[in-house]
């Protein structure tokens, strides 16, 4: 049986699940984002995750009009999960998403969760709103699976038809159609989950993990600092041991690797348990930019500067190179800092949109050609318009007696470092 397949949510997660599933079934794309819609029908991907000629072959019908949902009997949401303020999940998207799918709900339909969520979530708060919204009986009348996104913002050789697919069921029988219609375009095949929780929790996991890693080099780079070890040297020579695990250190934000610990938290702290290593992670993540920030202003109390009105040029405000989101980007850590002690900021970032990075921090952001010369330069996000600058393009925005260049991710050569420059790399 051909399922009709509708995608709830175009954002970076949703609109390459629909443009995959789009090259062979029709789909209808649905988000409540007027402007998102009108772009993607004039053929432009704004989040630059879709390429134009794949975003054109496939067939897909976008739309804000709740009501063609009505049409579907397959139904993937894919909304986001952001955290609050206080660092709680902030679960009213996805719920808000499910009174309309509830509302849409036909008989026989089955409807995918791929939003990060902890485990329970998809059975004890999307069910019954679905069942409200629709009238209908969840496991008799419709069905519900979970299936985790696996989107890598900028990541043009992991894409979704080639990373391997985690889906769950609520029956065998549903598992089995969720697997199939998956597996219909997801090269890399699918992996059976033996319940919907077991699918939720992976996903959380998945991202703790690499969250707690990057963590432990961060504190490393830390302790490496006060020694004063290179801390990029000391990884490429543990790096030659056939089991060390490459990671760096770095800023951590972005809509997963900085969100999901905090969902799988909340789980375990509302059963009962406090969880210590994770949220210990989370710490040393979540300081890192204030470190950075207060390592420049050391560096240029130490060369003489006066840090009230001296000039700081940031480069990047994104989450990570090479991508407009803005979501959750820890670089504001860096600038906020800097601001509490005087410092002026001017912040150039080619992939970002201006008017979303004032509404999402309050900051304005000046094109690169257009930056004043600067006391210090912090390449805080290595987008390749920077890379391909290399030095030339830090000594532009720095004044001719400045020598303060942070690189956070250690990208610019060591070897080609003009004379007078003090590098710091985290």
């Amino acid at each position: 049986m051909e399922r009709k397949i509708a995608v709830v949510g175009l954002g970076y997660v949703g609109l390459p699940v629909a443009v995959a599933f789009g090259k062979k079934h029709s789909v209808i794309g649905f988000d409540i984002n007027t402007r998102r819609i009108e772009t993607l029908k004039d053929g432009i991907d704004y989040t630059n995750e879709v390429e134009h000629h794949d975003l054109k072959e496939a067939k897909i019908h976008f739309t804000n009009d709740p009501n063609k949902l009505k049409s579907a009997d397959f139904i993937i949401v894919a909304v986001p999960t952001p955290i609050d303020s206080h660092n709680q999940p902030n679960l009213t998207p996805l719920l808000k998403a499910s009174e309309t799918v509830g509302e849409n709900l036909t008989k026989g339909s089955i409807v995918v969760y791929e939003s990060t969520v902890y485990p329970g979530v998809t059975e004890d708060e999307c069910i019954p709103i679905l069942e409200e919204a629709s009238g209908l009986k969840s496991g008799e009348e419709f069905f519900v699976g979970y299936s985790p996104e696996r989107i890598n913002p900028g990541d043009k050789e992991h894409t979704f038809t080639k990373i391997l697919k985690v889906v769950s069921g609520q029956t065998p029988e549903v598992l089995d159609i969720i697997a199939n219609v998956y597996g219909s375009v997801v090269e890399a095949g699918v992996h059976k989950a033996s319940s919907i929780k077991v699918a939720e929790a992976a996903k959380v996991i998945e991202n703790t993990q690499r969250d707690v890693n990057i963590a432990l080099m961060n504190e490393l780079a830390l302790i490496f600092d006060r020694i004063g070890v290179d801390t990029s040297e000391v990884l490429e020579a543990a790096g030659t041991k056939w089991n060390f695990l490459k990671f760096s250190p770095g800023l951590v934000g972005g809509h997963c690797i900085g969100v999901d610990p905090y969902y799988l938290t909340h789980k375990a702290e509302s059963v009962g348990h406090h969880p210590e290593v994770i949220l210990a992670g989370r710490r040393i993540n979540d300081g890192i930019g204030r470190y950075i920030a207060r390592t420049v202003v050391k560096k240029l109390i130490n060369h003489g500067v006066v840090i009230q009105g001296a000039t700081v040029t940031v480069l990047g405000l994104t989450f990570k190179e090479n991508v407009p989101d803005l979501r959750n980007s820890k670089v504001i850590d860096i600038i906020n800092e800097l601001k509490e002690y005087g410092v002026t900021i001017q912040i150039a970032d080619p992939q970002a949109n201006p008017d979303e990075a004032f509404r999402e921090y309050g900051v304005d952001l000046t094109p690169y050609k257009e930056l004043e010369k600067s006391d210090a330069v912090v390449l805080a996000v290595p987008h390749n318009e920077y890379k391909n600058e290399g030095w030339s393009g830090i000594q532009n925005v720095l004044r001719k007696d400045a020598t303060v260049v942070v690189d956070i991710k250690s990208v610019l050569p060591q070897d080609e470092k003009p004379d007078g420059i003090d590098l710091w790399r985290l």
